[in-house]
């Protein structure tokens, strides 16, 4: 193991600014696992301009960040697998100079954290020569559209594009039961509470944040539903548990679907959650054109779908 000799004092750079301070001191200390990361931050052991600040604090350009002593494994975890990576850049969607954008797989998470050393940006890393850096997140269990900044300048436009709403999304998932042509949209608070261990549970709540999803029928099965959704906010587990509060749970959800409609769809052959961000459309970093995104279908959701059709035929 090697540790950090002293306290740092970094001053930000106008090219920095923007930044959520978590995801800043998670590119600085590399190695250092998410919750670890967040309990420094809670037991205000990290100041900004010597004051506490929350997880959410945005850097402003010259904030001096006091960044504590903190032991990191010399060799940042046990390193991913040569073939993930290269599977991972068999699934690039888009590169250019300025960003790239990849088709996540399910059951991979974005990042290193709780009980994994690597994740799809770990990876990454390892097989690519630019200084790779995630934008934004998808659940581990979910699948699609992913993209990851070359550069501070590219990942700074790129966040300022999805906090002002210029990104367009849209997810295709399967729920349970017959979802009416009616509920078109679900706004109701949701509140995140992060347990022992980091792990994030979502649950409505009146004293909860402002959340609002748009969902569209795609296709109807004798017990389930296709849909889309497009996100108006965006909050952890946002389809997953507005779905379920509208009683239509996601098929293959293990935290907030229905075990019964999972054991049903498990006999179709499905074995992961059924949520994939199918489409992004967003500005470029470099002011062209706006780049026009899409992942298929992944085939084991596909096979599922043909199958409910010839049950319900």
């Amino acid at each position: 193991m090697s540790g950090a000799p002293a306290v740092r004092l970094q001053r930000i750079e106008p090219e920095q600014a923007g930044q959520r301070i978590d995801n800043y001191l998670l590119g600085q200390l590399k190695g250092v696992p998410r919750t670890h990361v967040y309990r420094i931050l809670r037991k205000g052991e990290v100041r900004v301009n010597k004051g506490r600040v929350k997880p959410t604090y945005r850097l402003q350009a010259g904030d001096l960040v006091r960044v504590p002593p903190v032991r990191t494994a010399a060799t940042g975890g046990e390193p991913p697998p040569r073939q993930a990576g290269e599977r991972l850049l068999r699934r690039v969607l888009h590169e250019d100079a300025h960003l790239l954008a990849l088709d996540k797989p399910a059951g991979v998470p974005v990042h290193a954290g709780t009980g994994r050393d690597w994740g799809v940006i770990e990876a990454l890393r390892a097989m690519h020569a630019a200084p790779l850096e995630l934008v934004h997140r998808l659940d581990q269990p979910t699948s699609g559209v992913l993209i990851c900044a070359k550069d501070r300048a590219s990942l700074a436009a790129l966040q300022a594009s999805l906090r002002a709403g210029a990104w367009h999304k849209r997810y295709v998932l399967l729920v349970r039961g017959h979802w009416p042509d009616t509920l078109q949209r679900v706004d109701v608070p949701l509140d995140t509470t992060t347990r022992r261990g980091g792990e994030r549970t979502t649950t409505v709540s009146p004293a909860g944040r402002p959340a609002a999803t748009r969902f569209d029928v795609r296709a109807r099965y004798a017990t389930a539903t296709l849909m889309e959704a497009v996100l108006e906010t965006g909050r952890t587990h946002q389809i997953r548990v507005h779905a379920a509060h509208a009683g239509h749970p996601l098929a293959g959800d293990d935290r907030y679907g229905d075990p019964a409609f999972d054991a049903e769809l498990r006999r179709h052959g499905l074995r992961r959650l059924f949520l994939h961000a199918e489409t992004l459309r967003l500005p470029h970093p470099a002011g062209s054109d706006a780049l026009a995104l899409h992942a298929p279908l992944p085939a084991e959701l596909s096979e599922l779908l043909a199958r409910l059709a010839v049950e319900a035929a």
